[in-house]
């Protein structure tokens, strides 16, 4: 065997396995088994045209010279992703773990209870943090629970509403462009008509059947949606919230308000960035609707023995039961990071998760000041962590971006004019004076040092969270390392995994994994990259995607590859709406029937009718 080949470590039988395989199915060799397997039409005829393979050493050696082409700048752009400080016991514990990042679907429940309890915990955490009664066990992303958020409440429809042709879906227009983007791609095929405007002059009418807002508003500003909710439900209506899950440890849940369905990322629970993902998404919504939510659930059971234990609950609403019946095509739960963020819940605390939220918050209370005293106008009035700075007279925006990027700093710039500015986790005093820095250099000024955050509140009383929540023992228990990584050993012993034995079910769920190929998942030159930075600071990705786009187009033969589906599903469902789009160009709309066997994956027929 090579000691340095890909293939040879990871990938079939040894050489000296096949002689005993081929003489047990009966053929003499490998060419043998592809002549009486592989019709010979559809064979390949020469080879492919790739680079030649990597040993795992030179592939090291190659990512980390990508990893050098992203630039470390501290980015303060906010919109859906933020920096964070992922704990190491989770990071050592889990994410670099084989024992977690190896182990199947948790269908068999006796060989899955470790990774069950911590789907459990995620979603008790959604649930409380949200105020709402049942949650799942995570989506792909905020903008793919937007648009579940969207089809669940039109699936929900009453027979009034469905009778009367109710099929205007409202989102306010404070929303993260990427929920309004996702929303408006999942409604077309459903005839959905999304209708666009102000939260406050929205008038209801039997036309519509759901609304959404996003809570804090994309703006940043903290708004008031109480009369808006009702407003909507005295029409009839479903109402939706894309929250910002961290500030919940500070704000009035939505849930308390009225919302029937709430849904986000758990990004800011100890997972990075990444370029975007991949994050864990959360669904959350009333007891009533739960078997018209996508994902899936962990419900508690009891054993043959009469003890406690746990399973997947209400599947007969998923695609690999109801098929083209199901609630949506996902079968996906981004399981791995949803434990990830459960258990950075679990690490703070509800205690630790305020500080870290009011830390957030104070951050931002002290660059306002600060560029209060610098003649800045903030928009504002009302916010969790977002300041929105208008540029008095003179001063140019371009300058200040000049300036900013000079200093190795990202700001949002809106489309208004104006320059957003979000404060995270990991934001310190250090950061806060570069930032302001930037703003009196181009206003010619003299800031003063700041040496500690400002002991304010910004936020109104009526805003502010009364209710408790993450009081169970297993969110009080486990805040020192040793405490969390004996917790976390426990739940892995409870657990089958690729480091038990092979696992020999499904077709879609990771099952090679090579310790060298998870390294850069937990390396800060990708993990701390904002999706939105400019182009130049993400050159390592770039790479990285062309190189394997390229590859990718040479192995199916197609001219253009996409990156953007982010599971099977989201993939199979992509691939269905460049095909109805290619038909639509041809004056071919019509055609409207996907043929698909008896035998296919359940998300197959799912996507078909989405």
């Amino acid at each position: 065997m090579s000691s340095d080949s890909f293939a040879a470590r990871h990938i079939g039988p040894r050489r000296s396995d096949l002689p005993g395989m081929l003489r047990t199915i009966g053929v003499n060799s490998l060419d043998e088994l592809i002549d009486k397997t592989v019709p010979e039409p559809i064979r390949l005829r020469e080879q492919l045209r790739l680079p030649e393979a990597m040993t795992e050493f030179e592939y090291l050696d190659h990512i980390r010279k990508l990893g050098k082409k992203n630039k470390m700048f501290r980015s303060f752009i906010g919109q859906g992703y933020y920096g964070v400080a992922s704990p190491s016991v989770i990071i050592r514990n889990v994410l670099e773990n084989p024992s977690w990042y190896t182990s199947y679907t948790p269908y068999q429940a006796e060989i899955s209870q470790g990774r069950l309890e911590a789907l459990l915990n995620f979603q008790t955490m959604v649930i409380e943090l949200t105020g709402m009664e049942i949650a799942n066990a995570s989506l792909l992303d905020e903008s793919t629970a937007s648009a579940e958020a969207m089809i669940m409440m039109f699936n929900a429809r009453s027979r009034a509403a469905v009778k009367a042709g109710a099929n205007k879906f409202f989102v306010d227009e404070d929303i993260f462009l990427q929920n309004m983007g996702v929303i408006e791609t999942r409604s077309e095929p459903l005839e959905i008509q999304i209708v666009k405007g102000r939260f406050e002059e929205f008038q209801p009418d039997e036309s519509f059947f759901g609304a959404i807002v996003q809570y804090p508003a994309a703006s940043g500003h903290i708004r008031d949606y109480s009369e808006f909710t009702a407003r909507a439900h005295s029409a009839g209506l479903l109402v939706g919230v894309a929250a910002d899950l961290l500030s919940l440890a500070l704000l009035t849940p939505p849930g308390e308000w009225g919302a029937d369905v709430v849904v986000g990322s758990s990004q800011r629970f100890g997972l990075p960035m990444s370029f975007g993902g991949p994050h864990a998404g959360f669904f959350a919504t009333r007891d009533e609707l739960k078997r018209s939510m996508p994902g899936r659930i962990i419900g508690v059971s009891v054993d043959v023995n009469g003890k406690q234990a746990l399973r997947m609950a209400l599947q007969t609403r998923e695609q690999h039961i109801k098929r083209e019946r199901a609630t949506s095509n996902i079968c996906t739960a981004q399981a791995l990071l949803a434990t990830m963020s459960g258990m950075y819940a679990q690490y703070h605390g509800p205690e630790g998760l305020r500080e870290i939220a009011l830390r957030i918050h104070r951050s931002a209370c002290t660059i306002k000041a600060a560029l209060k005293k610098l003649g800045y106008i903030q928009l504002n009035d009302i916010y969790f962590d977002t300041i929105r700075v208008l540029p008095h007279e003179g001063i140019s925006r371009d300058e200040i971006r000049k300036l900013a990027l000079d200093a190795g700093i990202n700001f949002y710039y809106t489309a208004d004019g104006n320059i957003s500015l979000t404060t995270d986790e990991v934001t310190s005093t250090e950061d806060i004076n570069a930032v302001v820095e930037v703003f009196a250099r181009a206003a010619g000024r003299k800031a003063d040092e700041i040496t500690t955050f400002a002991e304010c509140n910004c936020i109104p009383e009526k805003f502010l969270r009364k209710s408790p929540f993450l009081t169970a023992s297993t969110f009080t228990s486990y805040h020192s390392e040793t405490e969390m990584m004996r917790y976390i050993k426990m739940l892995e012993r409870k657990d089958f995994s690729l480091t038990h034995s092979m696992i020999s079910l499904g077709s879609c769920t990771m099952k090679l994994n090579p310790a060298t190929s998870m390294f850069a998942m937990s390396w800060p030159e990708f993990g701390n990259i904002h999706p939105f930075v400019p182009a130049d600071q993400a050159e390592g990705y770039y790479q990285m995607m062309n190189e394997l786009g390229d590859a990718l187009k040479e192995i199916t033969g197609f001219s253009a590859v996409t990156f953007q589906p982010n599971s099977g599903a989201a993939g199979e469902y992509t691939g269905l709406l460049i095909i109805r789009e290619y038909h639509k160009t041809r004056g071919e709309g019509h055609r409207n029937i996907a043929l698909i066997p008896s035998s296919a994956h359940g998300t197959n027929p799912a996507s078909a009718v989405m």
